[in-house]
């Protein structure tokens, strides 16, 4: 086997040398080429003596930096000063400004000793990233304010949260405007780092540029065209000093604007950008749409409270020869009314009626506000009726007429008490029923009848039938009067089981001797008890009774309603 070895040829290192002098001859123009078909490039070279010199560069940086020239030096002020820092540390990529403009530099390593930086302008491009940034911080905020703007419907609340939010992310001051009774208006104002205020003042909001078109609902005038100094004083909070510049826009509500928003700040020249204004309107929208939340559901409170007090079943005044107590909770424990009622109407004197207290329980079908509706309809008219008929009879007959006129299909069940003292602590007592069930009597003995007394329920047919009941209290009788919401209460070990008709008569026997408001407050009680927190109806109880004969006191220091005594 022969072994080949290579053959060495002396004239090599020349040739060697020749190539590397046609490449580097051929390299210049091809490195040129490359430099002028890109964006803005410099081709940077060491200096024998230290320092650097720029050798190659495009017309792109030569526009970039217009003092530029070829074999000068790579130093301030032909380049900036953050681009030869940045070679000096070998860095690979840098960002900076030139002018009003952000470039970017990425370095790259070239045969030999020299660098080249391609640079390119990324102004848009930091610009669109900031405008992300900033989009998703508004964002983030709005939905932090709009959980704080609806976590309360009350108005004082949600004007003090505007603020508090304006001023965390918008301004640094911020006031809002609401209008009140009259020429007055209410503004709450915070400055940062200071605490809220609150104040009405009777003022002129012509005073403030564009405040008067914000409370009307109108879009002011942009803030750039509002002069800062006629802010009036009372607008300002208090040590906050020159404004700078300020934006009002409107609190959009429910048709008509809630109020103003006016954003100020100490300083900036230039005012709010209309980006910034219109961030600002997008927040007073949903300020706004709280504050009218919060303004209606408290004006619709109050007319609730207005109309319920209305409807709401008297307290049972004492009478004279007569002791009344009552009970009454609706089956829904947010509201004050029900679909069970009671009423007590005192004689009527000189009126030639007979000189007896009547006294109502019913039970409208249905629950909640319509049910309610009813009651008030009724007891209005019952109250009106009895002025012309006495009799239980043809007084539920001509209820039961009315009712049969009305739109909605909703019937009532009634038990109507009449009741005449008769000397020696006596009552006379008439008791009608229809539909609902009977009263029971609870005699001073400690034994409970039932009144017998029945009838048709009253709005459901043209034909009703009722019959009245007459019987005498002695002293210590009580008569009650109640609805089925008593009787028909589910609960028990079970949770299921009524109350019932036999457990109530065991409850009135164990209350013998008691007063009429014991015998109510025991009642109460038990059934609450024995619904141990399950659903349940509205109840209602009335009490009658006549006062037992020297058992009840007047006041203390003989002032104020006492007791009859006989």
């Amino acid at each position: 086997m022969s072994i080949s070895r290579p053959v060495v040829d002396a004239a090599s290192p020349e040739r060697g040398a020749r190539r590397d002098a046609q490449a580097r001859a051929l390299g210049v123009p091809v490195l040129r080429a490359l430099v002028d078909a890109t964006t803005a490039a410099l081709v940077v070279a060491p200096e024998p003596g230290g320092g650097h010199t720029v050798r190659l560069h495009n017309k792109a940086a030569e526009a970039l930096f217009p003092g530029l020239r070829e074999q000068e030096s790579f130093a301030p002020p032909v380049v900036p000063q953050w681009l030869c820092e940045a070679h000096d540390s070998g860095a690979a990529v840098v960002d900076g400004a030139v002018g009003d403009r952000s470039v970017r530099a990425v370095s790259q390593p070239l045969p030999g000793t020299c660098s080249g930086w391609l640079l390119t302008d990324v102004t848009e491009e930091q610009a669109a990233v900031r405008r992300l940034a900033d989009e998703r911080a508004r964002t983030s905020f709005l939905v932090r304010a709009s959980a704080r703007l609806l976590s309360s419907l009350n108005q004082r609340r949600c004007l003090r949260v505007t603020a508090e939010l304006a001023v965390e992310e918008l301004a640094d001051a911020a006031v809002v405007v609401t209008p009140t009774r009259g020429r007055r208006i209410a503004i709450t104002r915070l400055v940062r780092g200071g605490s809220i205020e609150e104040a009405a003042l009777a003022v002129d909001v012509s005073e403030v540029p564009g405040l008067a078109e914000a409370l009307s609902g109108f879009p002011p005038v942009p803030s750039r065209w509002v002069d800062p100094a006629l802010v009036p004083g009372w607008l300002l909070p208090p040590g906050f000093g020159e404004p700078g510049s300020l934006v009002v826009t409107p609190l959009p509500g429910n048709g008509v604007a809630a109020g103003a928003l006016v954003l100020l700040r100490r300083s900036g020249p230039q005012g709010f950008s209309e980006d910034e204004e219109l961030f600002a309107r997008i927040f007073a929208a949903r300020a706004g749409a709280a504050i009218s939340a919060a303004v209606l559901y408290a004006e619709r409170a109050e007319t609730a409270v207005v109309l319920q007090r209305a409807l709401l079943p008297p307290a049972a005044a004492r009478l004279d020869g007569l002791d009344l107590a009552s009970c009454y909770r609706p089956s829904r424990a947010g509201e004050l009314i029900g679909g069970d009622f009671y009423d007590v109407h005192p004689p009527l004197p000189g009126s030639g009626m007979p000189e007896e207290t009547l006294l109502m329980l019913g039970d409208v079908c249905g629950k909640g506000p319509g049910a309610a509706v009813l009651t008030g309809k009724i007891r209005n008219t019952l109250s009106a009726l009895r002025r012309i008929e006495p009799d239980h009879e043809q007084l539920l007959e001509l209820l039961n007429a009315t009712l049969l006129d009305e739109q909605e299909a909703r019937f009532v069940t009634l038990v109507l008490a009449g009741a005449t003292p008769i000397g020696n602590g006596r009552v006379a007592l008439r008791l009608t029923a229809a539909g609902h069930p009977p009263p029971l009597l609870l005699r001073s003995g400690g034994v409970v009848e039932q009144a017998r007394t029945g009838g048709t329920l009253i709005g459901a047919v043209a034909e009703i039938t009722s019959t009245t009941f007459s019987t005498t209290l002695d002293p210590g009788d009580i008569c009650l009067l109640y609805s089925d919401g008593i009787t028909e209460a589910r609960g028990g070990s079970g949770g299921r089981e009524m109350f019932g008709e036999h457990r109530l008569r065991d409850l009135l026997a164990e209350c013998s001797g008691l007063p009429v408001e014991a015998v109510v407050e025991r009642v109460e009680m038990v059934v609450t008890e024995w619904c141990a927190g399950g659903p349940r109806d509205d109840i209602a109880a009335l009490a009658l009774g006549a006062p037992r004969r020297g058992s009840h006191l007047t006041m203390v220091d003989g002032a104020g309603p006492g007791r009859y005594t006989g």
